[in-house]
This record gives C-alpha cells, structure tokens and sequence, in this order.
C-alpha cells in the first residue's frame, strides 16, 4: 500500500468500465460504486484513474495508428463533440480489427493530420463526399453510398408527387449495382471475378445518364436548392469511379457505416452525460474507446481488457 486508500485492478476496471464503457458522468460513476459495492470513491478519483489507464496506452494508440495506416482498406468519419461548452471534433479511421478515435479543435485537415493515419496513408479511403478527404492525394478513395442514397432520396422529396425524377433513377441504379455485387460474393466469398460484365455496364449506363440528365436540369442554379443538387449531379458524374469502387474491389464496402459506428459512442456519451468538462478529459475518453473498440474487434471482452490496462499490462493484438 503506497496511498492512505488504494483499489485493485479489478475495483478500477469497473469504475473505467462505467465511465468510458457506459457513459456515466464522474459523479455518477462514482454513486454506482457506493450504491453496488458500498465502495465511495469521489469524481477526481474516477478521473484520476481515466488519465491513469490513458498514459498506459501510448504505445498501443501509435500501434494501432501504425496497422491503419498499413491497411489495404481504411474507413473514415468525423462528427461534432462538446468539450468545454465548445464545439470540438472527434475522428474516426478504422478497419476490421483496428479502430483509432481521436478528438480535435478543428474538423478538416490539421485535425486528420493530427490523427496520424491519413497523411502516410496509400490504401483505399472509404469516406462521405467531404472536400477535405480529397487532398491527400496518395490514398485511393471510395465514396460511402450510404450518404448519397440520403442526399438523392432530398432530392426526391422536393418532386412534384408521382413525376419521374433524375435522383430517383440514379438511386435505384445504385441500388440494383449493390445487389449485383452482393449476389456475386454470395457465391464466390472474396472475389468478383465472376460478376455479369454486361449487367454491371448497362446499371452504371443507368445511374450515369440519370446524374448527366440531372446536371442538365439543374444547370441554371437559380435556388438553393436547385444549386446543392446541381452540385451533387456534377459530384455523381464526376466521382463516379469513388462510388462504384465496391464494384472492382471486394474490399470495399459499399458504405461507410463502419466508421459512422465509430464515433456514434461519442454521440451516446453525450446523450447520457452531456458534455465533457476538458480538452484532456475528451482525449482520455477517445483514447480508451479506442482501446476498447480494437479489443472488441478481436474477441475480448471489455472488462477483461479493462482489468489488465488497470493492471498496467494492456492488452495488444497479436500481429497478423
């Protein structure tokens, strides 16, 4: 015993476990000790065990940052984080096995740089239609299309009820290619040397000319909103190869809910306890997500990876 009141590894898994695992704010954490185990413990301990179990993890995070970079195929996203009463910035770049989440002043590029993925990144990038992404020029992209079956179906619902609309055809296209791609690696797991080259070609003939027809009708940009979907045929015409790279590669997938399933916990944390106090105090909550969300991704359960980083032996992947 080093301190006049010391817990074990086990007592710091649980208390971690419910601040970063479920949500709970400091104080509330540290009411379900009490409450459960008849363990009082105060919100600066809780924090105080947070930035604890955070500085173990230096050499995983970069470990981690290391393999995404690596990856052949990587997902990105980014979403809006109070911290502070201000508007921060958490980042999402993910694979199968990895996740790394990060939170920063800034949305664009000084924040992914600051992440350390994208800038030395060479694989494909799965990310939505945003600017930023586009300059780094080493990576191949791929557009989520997910997002724009979102952005068409807008479109859609400013028709006039019952009349054909260019969005409505691209979109069907879009999905009907997604079925063809689905079928195919039904029947050959990994691989889409087997696709109909002829049915593929006739479907992106569908949603080209849709986008082309839409780009024409919409040319004159006279509305807002006539300007967002002249802009959104142009980005469909122009970026085409990003929104069917799922059809050339079996890596990719035709969405990029992999990364929205990354920072939606940021959005359930603040939906549970509202904003966090601290810049450092987002940081340790991202980097121990980080940490648990990898641990997900190979078998291992939360409190099991929680015990052992309070132990101060974290576990890491094996290499594969």
């Amino acid at each position: 015993m080093n301190a006049p009141v010391q817990y074990g590894p086990r007592v710091a898994a649980v208390i971690l476990y419910l601040y970063v695992g479920q949500f709970l704010s400091k104080k509330r954490t540290a009411t379900a000790l009490s409450d459960l185990f008849g363990t009082p413990v105060s919100g600066g301990t809780v924090a105080t065990m947070a930035q604890r179990a955070t500085g173990r993890l230096g050499g995983f995070i970069e470990m981690v940052r290391e393999r995404i970079a690596a990856a052949a195929v990587a997902h990105f996203d980014e979403t809006g984080f109070r911290v502070a009463s201000r508007l921060r910035w958490v980042h999402s770049a993910s694979t199968g096995k990895y996740s790394l989440i990060t939170v920063h002043d800034k949305r664009a590029v000084e924040a992914m740089n600051a992440a350390g993925v994208l800038p030395t990144f060479t694989g494909v990038a799965v990310h939505d239609a945003w600017a930023p992404y586009d300059t780094y020029i080493d990576a191949v992209h791929a557009l989520c299309g997910a997002h724009v079956l979102r952005e068409l179906q807008a479109i859609c619902e400013q028709a006039e009820p019952g009349a054909w609309c260019w969005a409505g055809q691209a979109a069907q296209a879009l999905r009907d290619i997604k079925t063809l791609v689905d079928s195919q690696l039904a029947r050959t797991p990994g691989s889409l040397a087997g696709m109909d080259p002829v049915a593929l070609a006739e479907l992106a003939h569908r949603f080209r000319s849709a986008a082309v027809i839409g780009a024409n009708d919409t040319r004159s940009r006279s509305t807002t909103l006539m300007a967002k979907a002249h802009a959104l045929a142009r980005r469909l015409i122009d970026r085409e190869a990003d929104y069917l790279r799922f059809t050339t590669d079996p890596q990719v997938n035709f969405d990029n809910n992999a990364a929205e399933r990354e920072i939606r916990m940021t959005k359930i944390r603040q939906k549970v306890s509202g904003c966090l106090r601290t810049l450092s105090g987002a940081e340790q909550f991202c980097a121990i997500r980080s940490y648990l969300a990898t641990a997900a991704k190979h078998g291992v359960h939360f409190f099991e990876a929680l015990t052992r980083l309070a132990e101060g032996n974290p576990w890491t992947p094996e290499i594969t």
